[in-house]
């Protein structure tokens, strides 16, 4: 097992460090200014890639919902028309097309609600980074435990 202290001769005592091997408190409060930039920049930098692939995954979502909104109008606006001529048959077509255009309306009311309340719990901020931040500060605090 080797000894914590430097042998006599060598480089250590007399030489910016103490005889317990201590380092100045200058130097200390250096190295401990320098680790905390780093970990601030790093944290920084998580943070911009966590939102980054939060951004490209929503933005694929929005794409492939845009798309899938698009087929989805074709066919209700299809069903529409064919709801409008059968109806037809047994009132008179402007009813028809009235009856039809209410069901709709209470559709979107319906629709309308709900993703008003989904759009509620969406969290815009960066979960892992904002614990990191957490868990750091406290370590800032309290760096021995």
């Amino acid at each position: 097992m080797a000894s914590a202290y430097p042998p006599p001769g060598s480089q250590g005592y007399g030489q910016g460090q103490s005889e317990g091997g201590d380092q100045s408190v200058g130097t200390l409060l250096s190295t401990i200014t320098s680790d905390v930039q780093q970990l601030f920049r790093q944290e920084v930098e998580l943070a911009k890639v966590e939102v980054r692939e939060e951004a490209t995954k929503a933005g694929k979502a929005a794409g492939m919902y845009g798309g899938a909104g698009f087929a989805g109008y074709m066919v209700a606006l299809f069903l529409s028309l064919a709801a409008v001529f059968g109806l037809a048959n047994v009132m008179d077509a402007a009813w028809a097309a009235l009856i039809v255009t209410a069901v709709w309306a209470v559709i979107g009311a319906v629709l309308y609600a709900k993703g008003r309340s989904q759009m509620k719990t969406v969290s815009p901020k960066p979960e892992q980074t904002v614990e990191t931040l957490k868990e750091d500060a406290e370590w800032a605090r309290h760096p021995t435990k």
